[in-house]
């Protein structure tokens, strides 16, 4: 059984499609026996804002350090969140800018040649709801998906595999039964 960490990366969290994928990952990985511990980034109270860069190091709020620390803690990772504007949502943005620092994703090399992976051995699962269809938005707007997966994650030793859920905001009922069912086996397997 694996340690997983859940994070409900849509600022609002109350009745939307993030919400009850999280809430049914965690029940679901739960009643398979695995350890979950979850958070909602809109519950979470820190400054997103990198004021000086990272030129000046600013302290980290209690809540940063408790996502750091349940980040470290856990086997898997799983992260849900919107697309909006073909990229994450500006708090969750600011949350990696602020937390996502060497000593703990990273540490690069002194001769300045490579780096570190801290978070290596880890699996993630990242969730992306969107509403329009992903392959719409990757010939629009580029690929999404490589931010979170290959600059942050990737970056700090993931191994990511990413779900893109499309018409998030007006799917049938019976398509949600669908990823309902998916996401519940996922989440047995702690994939």
């Amino acid at each position: 059984m694996s340690k997983i960490y859940i994070l409900m990366g849509n600022p609002d969290s109350e009745g939307t499609l993030g919400n009850d994928i999280a809430t049914s990952y965690a029940a679901e990985a739960v009643a398979a026996g695995h350890e979950v511990r979850r958070a909602n980034l809109g519950d979470l109270q820190f400054d997103p804002i990198l004021h000086k860069g990272y030129k000046v190091i600013q302290a980290l709020e209690p809540d940063l350090l408790k996502v750091q620390e349940d980040m470290k803690w856990a086997d898997h990772f799983v992260l849900i969140y919107p697309l909006w504007w073909a990229g994450m949502p500006a708090l969750l943005k600011g949350m990696w800018d602020r937390m996502f620092i060497p000593g703990f994703a990273f540490h690069f090399h002194k001769d300045g040649m490579g780096w570190d992976r801290l978070l290596a051995g880890k699996t993630a699962r990242v969730i992306i709801t969107s509403k329009n269809w992903p392959m719409i938005e990757r010939v629009l707007f580029g690929d999404f998906k490589n931010e979170i997966g290959r600059a942050l994650l990737g970056f700090a030793g993931y191994k990511v595999r990413i779900t893109e859920i499309g018409h998030a905001e007006n799917m049938p009922e019976a398509k949600k039964t669908a990823w309902m069912h998916t996401i519940s086996k996922l989440a047995r397997k702690g994939a």
